[in-house]
């Protein structure tokens, strides 16, 4: 099975199993699990882990990484969207983790007010599909305050399963 067929059944289950959430804020992204340095709210969706002296986890700087290496070029510098395409440090304060999937997985593609903004699919971008997470965390992370712009200025160490979940997926 692809995928992309993965992340949309992901999608439509999730909502179902009590996962979607209203406004995001920095009191449902809390971390309260850990398993092997990447972290889950009360939910079980991904999320961040910021020290106090700002260190993040590895997947929080992995997601911004990655998020200034792909998505960058319409969103805008840190999530702050531009003139095609939307702030996702704003927007993700309204989109569940299966939303979020979906839509980059899927692309999406909006017509309104005479306007047509288009997200392209990325599900078959190993560079992006393998990192689904750790976009999501770091977006997370902006969307709902505990993240500033800019590069992290400190990271936790890539954990071992980070390692080879990536060698899975990039078939490494």
């Amino acid at each position: 099975m692809s995928v992309r067929k993965v992340v949309s059944v992901l999608a439509l289950l999730l909502p179902l199993a009590g996962f979607a959430q209203a406004a995001d804020d920095k009191e449902k992204a809390a971390a309260v699990t850990d398993e092997n340095g990447k972290y889950y709210d009360a939910e079980g969706n991904p999320t961040f882990k910021i020290e106090e002296d700002g260190t993040v986890d590895w997947y929080t700087f992995s997601g911004y990484r990655r998020y200034h290496s792909d998505c960058h070029v319409c969103h805008g510098p840190d999530g702050v969207g531009s003139s095609y395409a939307p702030a996702l440090a704003e927007t993700m304060k309204n989109i569940d983790y299966g939303t979020f999937l979906s839509i980059v997985a899927e692309g999406r593609k909006n017509l309104g007010a005479g306007k047509e903004s288009v997200m392209p699919a990325f599900g078959d971008n190993k560079n992006v599909y393998c990192y689904m997470d750790d976009l999501y965390v770091y977006l997370r992370a902006r969307a709902v305050g505990a993240a500033p712009r800019g590069r992290p200025p400190k990271k936790a160490d890539k954990p071992q399963q980070a390692k080879d979940d990536e060698a899975s997926c990039m078939g490494g």
